[in-house]
């Protein structure tokens, strides 16, 4: 079936690269800078994960832009001028001004270009978590979703995402100021994993608390038994910021019930990694509604 819409995707998404590299979806990206230089997210193409989570190890605290309002307005004008319905899935409001931007762009394309259909989306979701929505809007769209459909199935699917993570330390969180100064102190000083979700703003929120890291796997494995869905689909999306073994062992744990999932792995990109640091386990799945 030919798709009738096409999608806007950001690269905050963390999902591998041949997955988005397809006609029709449109990849905008993120940039972060360090002591080498401006960079962009590109989903890992041009830097090696390895060696930008080892520099943060020894003391890097790279900063983070969000898409350039010149690189949006192309993407935008791009989608007005082909005719095709086009839908973006935008990065969280919650823990950044991009949407606030991008909405703005639009409007100002639309303003100079007359009528298109070019929709956004506030998917209130990171990382794992949009990968999970992006993941699933992308089969959506090959079974011939069209703009209105997806817009509506985007809307009211991203409270049926459950996304739950650890982190290796919480500095680089209170670095970047997306949680209290207190938090990242008690978790530092007790060897405490916080686990962390978004709540329905699109912000981070505090979900439980481990002693050490294979408590905190094990309790991700748990919020999986908790709050997934069986009528939804069975796709689990896993990320790890260089830590694969952790993010192996959990995947064990999730498959100790014998139940059928579709894993997608994936590594957490370098703007997701600025916030979090290396170390950071995450897991979204489709669960119950999160509004209840």
């Amino acid at each position: 079936m030919s798709p009738k819409c096409n999608l806007i995707i950001d690269s905050c998404c963390d999902l591998p690269f041949d997955i988005v590299d397809r006609s029709g979806v449109a990849l905008v990206n993120f940039t972060y800078h360090d002591a080498d230089g401006d960079h962009t997210d590109d989903l890992w193409q041009s830097e090696d994960m390895r060696t930008f989570y080892d520099k943060m190890r020894k003391g890097s605290t790279p900063t983070t832009s969000c898409v350039s309002p010149t690189l949006m307005r192309e993407a935008f004008e791009r989608a007005a001028k082909s005719g095709i319905p086009t839908v973006y899935l935008c990065f969280s409001s919650g823990l950044s001004s991009h949407h606030e931007g991008v909405c703005a762009t639009l409007e100002d394309v639309l303003a100079a270009h007359g009528p298109a259909d070019v929709r956004i989306v506030d998917t209130h979701l990171a990382s794992t978590g949009e990968a999970l929505l992006v993941f699933e809007a992308l089969r959506k769209r090959e079974e011939g979703f069209t703009a209105d459909e997806m817009v509506e199935w985007a809307t009211e699917a991203q409270y049926m995402v459950q996304t739950y993570f650890m982190v290796d330390n919480l500095d680089a969180l209170n670095h970047g100021g997306r949680i209290p100064k207190g938090i990242a102190f008690a978790g530092t000083k007790l060897n405490v994993k916080p686990i962390l979700a978004f709540n329905l703003d699109g912000g981070l929120a505090i979900a439980g608390a481990a002693r050490g890291r294979n408590k905190a796997l094990r309790i991700l494995a748990e919020k999986f038994r908790d709050d997934v869905d069986a009528q939804l689909p069975s796709t689990v999306c896993m990320g790890h910021a260089d830590c694969e073994k952790d993010m192996l062992r959990l995947k064990s744990l999730l498959h100790e019930d014998g139940r059928p999932l579709q894993i997608v792995p994936h590594l957490i990109g370098p703007v997701i990694g600025s916030h979090v640091g290396p170390g950071m386990v995450s897991i979204s799945f489709w669960g119950h509604d999160r509004r209840k």
